[in-house]
């Protein structure tokens, strides 16, 4: 939720960040969705492609502020 949050505050549509990633077409709605989990380098790309500190994002989710 935080990261499809992030993609929209972006101005971002899916298929734009799946290119930005070089993913394949349902990358960015599979993890959105819940079918699908990332791994923690996967995790960094997007948030690197979305212009967040990957770490800060991580310090979010721990604390429970998303």
């Amino acid at each position: 939720m935080l990261l499809r949050h992030a993609r929209k505050k972006a101005g971002l549509t899916q298929e734009e960040l799946n290119q930005r990633l070089g993913k394949y077409k349902t990358f960015v709605s599979k993890y959105e969705s819940g079918e699908r989990r990332l791994d923690i380098m996967e995790f960094i790309d997007i948030a690197e492609a979305l212009d967040l500190d990957p770490a800060s994002v991580l310090k979010a989710v721990m604390s429970g502020e998303t």
